[in-house]
């Protein structure tokens, strides 16, 4: 059995959108990888947040127990 007219049609057009133009694959894959590092940096931005909220110069503002209460 011989491909149809329509199975060859769509092979040619998958075929030029993987490797037509100028490296088409090779920007996708740069796209993704800026993609990836900006994730990344996100990530360790909120790392470093975590880490500055941990200020020894801090007041507790926690109210305390009332002993009294609790016996």
């Amino acid at each position: 059995m011989s491909p149809g007219w329509m199975q060859i049609l769509l092979l040619v057009v998958v075929a030029l959108l993987l490797f037509g133009g100028r490296g088409r694959i090779s920007s996708i894959m740069g796209d993704m990888a800026k993609g990836i590092r900006s994730f990344r940096s996100g990530l360790n931005e909120e790392d470093e947040t975590k880490s500055v909220s941990k200020d020894d110069n801090m007041v507790d503002v926690t109210p305390k127990k009332d002993e009294a209460k609790s016996s």
